[in-house]
């Protein structure tokens, strides 16, 4: 229960703004939001979906209320969460399996599942319905804490403003988010190949693997590569704990999500082909 009171103290509360004052200035900080907002976008679709079907069976006032009052509920919940699995990624190793996990849903956001609309129970009065959004969302969510976790790299007002923003978003524009993913593909791919670039970073950074990989690339063969890019007009360096090594491992990061969820996609494709024969 520490952790708890730790969150509500006002001294947290305190500090927690003023962080995000200063780091609203960056632009990186906005560009770190956007990119949250789009991989919790991507990966909860289907929890909007579920929203919408618990609420489904409510009369039309108390089903807008149901929506806001399990989205808001939602969004409290996983802030607290995803700041525990922010807090627990410092730890050595627990980056590495992070980024690992965060591969394989990348992965999976590439294979096509079949529709379960059936299993999802319409509730009969509002405050089941908000008990059935909250707990769906709690069960469905570990996907979307891992990956927002691994985006806010730390950095709680991200947390805080991309969850804020993005879990309404997801609640009011369920039908129009899942139609525009289902129209341009390329959407989800693209998606994927973010959460791909965000595992690279997030394994290159582990407090066990980032030294090991600045010696990796603190010899010859980093000092080739500063001369490579050096030569094109990019400032990206290898030696002397440079960014390179974090970069490539992003940009790797990439090609094993999208070749292993292309392989993975189209064997699914071929079992659902099989089955319908």
């Amino acid at each position: 229960m520490d952790w708890l009171l730790q969150v509500f103290d006002p001294a947290t509360i305190k500090s927690v703004f003023t962080q995000f004052q200063l780091e609203m200035q960056q632009p990186a900080f906005w560009v770190a939001v956007g990119k949250i907002i789009w991989i919790n976008v991507l990966l909860s679709g289907d929890n909007a979906l579920v929203i919408a079907l618990a609420c489904r069976g409510l009369e039309p006032k108390q089903r807008m209320w149901g929506m806001i009052l399990g989205a808001a509920a939602a969004v409290i919940l996983r802030i607290i969460f995803t700041g525990i699995v922010a807090s627990l990624m410092a730890l050595p190793y627990l980056k590495l399996v992070g980024g690992l996990a965060l591969i394989v849903i990348a992965a999976k956001l590439l294979v096509p599942e079949p529709e379960e609309e059936d299993g999802v129970k319409a509730a009969s009065n509002l405050w089941a319905a908000v008990q059935i959004v909250v707990i769906a969302d709690i069960v469905m969510s570990l996907d979307n804490v891992i990956a927002v976790a691994a985006a806010a790299n730390g950095s709680v007002p991200l947390l805080i403003l991309g969850l804020a923003i993005s879990v309404p978003l997801i609640v009011a524009g369920a039908a129009l988010i899942m139609a525009l993913l289902t129209r341009l593909p390329v959407l989800v791919w693209l998606g994927a190949a973010l959460l791909g670039w965000v595992a690279g970073e997030v394994i290159a950074t582990d407090p066990a693997v980032l030294p090991a990989l600045h010696s990796f690339f603190g010899g010859s063969l980093g000092a080739s590569l500063d001369g490579v890019f050096a030569s094109l007009g990019s400032g990206i360096r290898f030696t002397g704990d440079g960014t390179g090594g974090e970069i490539l491992c992003g940009l790797l990061g990439i090609f094993v999500v999208l070749a292993v969820g292309g392989l993975w996609r189209r064997r699914s494709q071929a079992a659902h082909a099989g089955h319908a024969a």
